[in-house]
């Protein structure tokens, strides 16, 4: 996964969309990955591949501070190591058993994931709230089309009907893009309202700007 501009963290997810003891998937430019939050908070992030048949963890499910596989049951801590193997309940598992954990922050409301630890922190909006995320099915020269953006510190900036709107676009596959709203602290309930709505409109339109060839 790229990003629109130059970060050493990817935006994957909101926080909002990974409540305790939950999974969700993501992707890195490394590939797959699942994010995940343990029963008591932590946020953690490993490659989406059980070691054992190479099944997906973020079809699995978390069991208090691991994350298990849904195949076989094979438990992992938030620094990847495998921590129990229902087969074999008397084993400690082998140090070599592993499932590539990933560096996962937090930042103003925003998942950020890299796959070895920076030397800055997450890029943190000051005065922004995330409102909302999405995919869209183009690539990122459209989504600028689309939305007449223009580039700001870590992102793009676009004024819908008097509202101050911040983008964080990733690349997901070179097909499609993940993007992320940003809104001012004060915005709103009607304005938000209507800065989704336009995040709508957007999608479609840059998605008829990439595929069909549709010019603003």
């Amino acid at each position: 996964m790229t990003h629109t501009l130059s970060l050493p963290w990817t935006p994957v997810a909101l926080s909002s969309d990974v409540p305790p003891g939950t999974v969700i998937p993501a992707k890195l430019s490394s590939g797959p990955i699942a994010v995940w939050r343990t029963q008591s908070g932590h946020l953690s992030a490993n490659g989406d591949r059980c070691p054992h048949r190479g099944m997906r963890l973020s079809h699995g499910f978390v069991r208090g501070e691991t994350l298990s596989c849904i195949y076989h049951g094979w438990r992992f801590a938030d620094d990847g190591s495998c921590t129990h193997i229902p087969a074999h309940p008397n084993l400690t598992p082998p140090s070599a058993i592993k499932c590539n954990p990933r560096q996962a922050k937090e930042s103003g409301g925003v998942i950020w994931v890299a796959d070895e630890l920076p030397d800055e922190e997450p890029v943190f909006f000051e005065g922004y709230k995330p409102l909302r995320s999405l995919v869209v099915a183009a690539d990122e020269t459209s989504v600028r089309e689309a939305t007449q953006a223009t580039d700001v510190d870590s992102g793009l900036a676009v004024n819908h009907a008097g509202t101050d709107i911040r983008l964080l676009v990733s690349d997901l596959d070179g097909e499609q893009v993940f993007v992320i709203l940003l809104l001012a602290e004060n915005t709103s309930p009607e304005a938000c309202v209507s800065a989704s709505r336009w995040a709508e409109v957007m999608r479609q339109k840059a998605e008829r700007i990439c595929n069909h060839g549709e010019t603003t």
